[in-house]
């Protein structure tokens, strides 16, 4: 018997994410109080983990023009211009993180409030030596033009790193932690994963409701199908896993275990080619 081959999706990959969503602004506006906060605390997963590999994959080279879609507060362009003689860009559409980011900006640094999906619009063809889209394109409506943004805006052979939350493990509202008492195991329980969809979340639950965002659950077939389509060769693919261990209680073998196995993240590096 043959095996079945799923083809990948039809042009655009993203089209049905936002099936059943109502009208809502993706903008981190209504969050950014909470968001800057978030990022001043100690021992945070983009502090740990997501910045510093998100750096690595990106390898930025001295005197390169590097390009920050949906930077926030600045956060990760203050450390990668940290010790380079680099120009960095970073944009992004709430534009109470965007002055948060010129308050703290780095020499050589440039902010502006920008859809992200009119990156392709805004800067001149193939004029960036590197761009990062960190924990951001999973709450991006129109992550196709995104992509085809970023190939446009990029110089051929040039990086393309994207982080997200894993899509495989970290759906919204779709998956979570669950607890075998017979095997005394912790398990990721997964509901949905090849339909793409939207959801809200809280992003500080406890908060008003004028902290929910969107988020948008996409498969990985069709980030690597987007990614193609604009000109992209996908050359690195990693899985984090959390950095945190449970030191007390009756599940805290299980649950680091667990941890070691299950990844949060998952980064892409995509190559602009010709």
């Amino acid at each position: 018997m043959r095996p079945i081959r799923r083809p990948f999706p039809s042009k655009p990959p993203f089209a049905k994410a936002t099936e059943g969503r109502p009208a809502a602004k993706t903008s981190w506006e209504p969050v950014s109080s909470w968001y800057q906060g978030y990022l001043k605390k100690e021992d945070t997963f983009q502090e740990k983990i997501v910045f510093p590999g998100a750096l690595r994959l990106l390898a930025p080279r001295s005197e390169g023009r590097y390009l920050d879609i949906a930077c926030g507060e600045g956060a990760f362009t203050r450390l990668l211009a940290q010790g380079r003689e680099i120009h960095v860009v970073g944009i992004d559409a709430a534009p109470s993180l965007v002055e948060a980011a010129k308050r703290r900006a780095p020499k050589r640094a440039d902010y502006e409030k920008l859809n992200a999906a009119r990156i392709g619009e805004r800067f001149q063809e193939k004029s960036f030596d590197g761009a990062v889209c960190i924990l951001a394109l999973q709450n991006i409506e129109e992550a196709d033009d995104v992509i085809r943004g970023a190939a446009r805006v990029l110089k051929p052979g040039a990086p393309f790193v994207i982080v997200l939350n894993h899509p495989a493990f970290r759906q919204p509202r779709q998956s979570g932690w669950g607890w075998d008492e017979a095997r005394k195991l912790q398990y990721r329980r997964v509901d949905k994963y090849l339909s793409s969809y939207s959801a809200p979340i809280q992003a500080h639950p406890g908060t008003d409701a004028k902290t929910v965002t969107w988020s948008y659950h996409r498969p990985l077939q069709n980030y690597f199908a987007a990614l193609t389509q604009a000109g992209f060769t996908v050359d690195a693919l990693e899985e984090w896993a959390s950095h945190r261990t449970s030191d007390s209680g009756p599940k805290a073998r299980a649950e680091n275990a667990a941890r070691e196995e299950i990844p949060m993240f998952l980064a892409l590096r995509a190559i602009r080619m010709k």
